[in-house]
């Protein structure tokens, strides 16, 4: 092929000189940055993996992009390396070599491999042959398909990166849920579900992370899901850890409470039966009774069970129910203690009438009405009512009153 002639004058040796400086700059321009697009954290995760799905895809665009750009890369510096060692041949080059440096530097004398002609630029009769760039269009060509492979590179990474991160995380919640179930023994259906499930979403996440994005974002919900899973196996498997380690003493602080809650429905009891004597016709509340229902589940639980790590109860489960009986028993205990308050209070009003029946008395007295039998016949209807038993409270308290205000109307007659 006879090579094309360039319609222009031949540059002058400045000229070229100048040529020669700028493209060696952009070469060397060009060269780092395909360098470092290599050395990109997404682009080796892209090279180095065994890809399936739309990662497949992407990743044979990428190299196949790539590909193009370092073939124009090295057709460019070829050209380039020609010019140079022309160059270097002449100090003082003539037209001739001037011409020919023109040609190199301006000229179309980047020629590509008929493979590399783009589709459409070909005939359907013309005997393929390679295209014919200039230095420049080859440049120009370059860098849409860099920022095209950047873009393709950069966005790959962000969903690629925060999908391995977030697997990382929820292999190491995994890990530490395994070594636990380990040390306690037996199986657990829950783990071994995540698990599997986890291995499904781990070969996603390696094989095609763009399966799991949406709207250009990594998609981590079943990753998160996953995790908050085993998180919440791995604090059972903790506790049944820990209540392996002190499970005698966890049984007798509840048995405590269960002694504490049995003298707590003891004294209910004692008291609604002292109300029940003095106190006529009481509204009580029902009296607590669970310290026997919750002594039965306490032997329940220290009772072995065949075959419960089999199942995939053991310690994990024996943990639920211990915290369980922990809890229902603190407060039965708490709900006993304040039944009593209320059937006492009952008694508690009632000697709350005789002090004040007792300090309305001391203040007529003071005031001179000790002898007005009025105030003898008022007074003593209360005591008698406060005094019997059984007491009527509601009568007591109305006696009281109408007590009180005849003091109260003899103190204001007694100030006029």
């Amino acid at each position: 092929m006879s090579e094309p002639r360039l319609d222009r004058p031949p540059m002058s040796r400045d000229e070229a000189d100048r040529a020669l400086a700028r493209l060696r700059d952009e070469r060397e321009r060009i060269g780092a940055a395909l360098l470092e697009l290599e050395a990109h954290q997404g682009y080796q995760l892209l090279e180095g993996a065994a890809l399936r799905g739309a990662t497949l895809r992407v990743q044979s665009d990428v190299r196949s992009r790539t590909a193009s750009l370092w073939l124009l890369f090295d057709l460019h510096g070829r050209v380039l390396s020609s010019a140079e060692e022309l160059r270097a041949r002449h100090g003082r080059p003539g037209q001739a070599q001037l011409a020919e440096l023109t040609r190199l530097l301006e000229g179309p004398s980047v020629e590509l491999p008929a493979a590399e002609v783009p589709l459409e630029r070909r005939t359907l009769l013309a005997v393929p042959s390679g295209e014919r760039l200039t230095p420049r269009a080859a440049v120009d060509r370059m860098t849409p398909l860099y920022e095209e492979v950047a873009r393709a590179v950069a966005a790959l990474d962000a969903v690629w990166s925060t999908l391995l991160s977030r697997l990382a995380e929820v292999e190491a919640e995994r890990r530490a849920a395994e070594e636990l179930l380990e040390s306690a023994g037996g199986a657990d259906p829950a783990f071994e579900r995540l698990r599997d499930e986890l291995e499904t979403v781990a070969a996603t996440v390696r094989a095609d992370p763009l399966a799991l994005a949406r709207d250009g974002h990594a998609d981590t919900v079943r990753l998160d899901a996953i995790r908050s899973g085993l998180a919440e196996v791995r604090r059972g498997l903790e506790e049944a850890e820990r209540l392996r380690e002190g499970f005698a003493a966890r049984i007798r602080g509840v048995a405590a409470v269960l002694d504490l809650l049995r003298e707590a429905e003891a004294e209910a009891r004692a008291v609604r039966d002292e109300v029940l004597v003095k106190i006529a016709a009481p509204a009580l509340p029902d009296l607590p009774g669970s310290s026997a229902a919750l002594a039965d589940r306490l032997a329940a639980v220290t009772r072995p069970r065949p075959g419960a790590a089999a199942r995939g109860g053991g310690w994990r489960e024996t943990a639920q129910r211990v915290a369980d009986l922990e809890r229902a028993a603190g407060a039965a205990l708490e709900r006993a203690h304040e039944t009593t308050g209320l059937i006492r209070g009952l008694l508690d009003r009632r000697e709350e009438l005789r002090g004040r029946l007792r300090a309305y008395r001391v203040k007529a007295s003071r005031l001179g009405h000790a002898e007005d039998a009025e105030l003898a016949r008022s007074y003593q209807q209360a005591r008698e009512l406060l005094w019997t038993s059984p007491c009527d409270l509601r009568k007591a308290t109305v006696a009281l009153t109408a007590y009180q205000r005849a003091v109260t109307s003899r103190t204001k007659g007694a100030d006029r």
